[in-house]
């Protein structure tokens, strides 16, 4: 019986993230969350699920995204804080940046090295953690 190949990142991936911001702003784009995401964030920040979805979620083809400012900018981020919702931040951004597009190569890691400055700093995710983040991204329909 052959064993199955380790992953390129069988060591491991450094990575603390530094709250600076630069996931979260200057590019047009999508942060899917859920009903879940919804209720978690909006008890974070003190309001009801209906009072977030209001100020804060689109409906994108039958699925739910946080809206964005006209600079591409999550409408959660703010300056000097980061995301006003961290501590319950849909799966998205819990698990940025151990997505497939960035952990299935190592070209793939470096890219995410120049877009984050936190990429290979701080702690050493072991690389079954880093799959486990995987299969959580390709469970949520990633």
């Amino acid at each position: 019986m052959t064993k199955a190949p380790q992953p390129w990142y069988h060591k491991g991936l450094r990575f603390t993230c530094k709250r600076c911001g630069g996931c979260c702003r200057g590019e047009p784009g999508y942060v899917w969350v859920t009903l879940s995401d919804i209720d978690r964030m909006a008890a974070e920040l003190a309001m009801s699920a209906e009072e977030f979805f209001q100020r804060y979620v689109r409906v994108v083809e039958g699925a739910y995204s946080l809206k964005e400012r006209p600079n591409g900018d999550c409408v959660l981020f703010a300056e000097k804080v980061g995301c006003r919702a961290y501590s319950s931040r849909p799966i998205q951004c819990r698990t940025f940046p151990f997505w497939p597009e960035y952990v299935n190569t190592p070209a793939g890691w470096e890219r995410a090295a120049r877009r984050c400055p936190a990429v290979n700093c701080g702690e050493l995710h072991p690389a079954n953690e880093v799959a486990l983040f995987l299969e959580v991204m390709l469970d949520s329909g990633w």
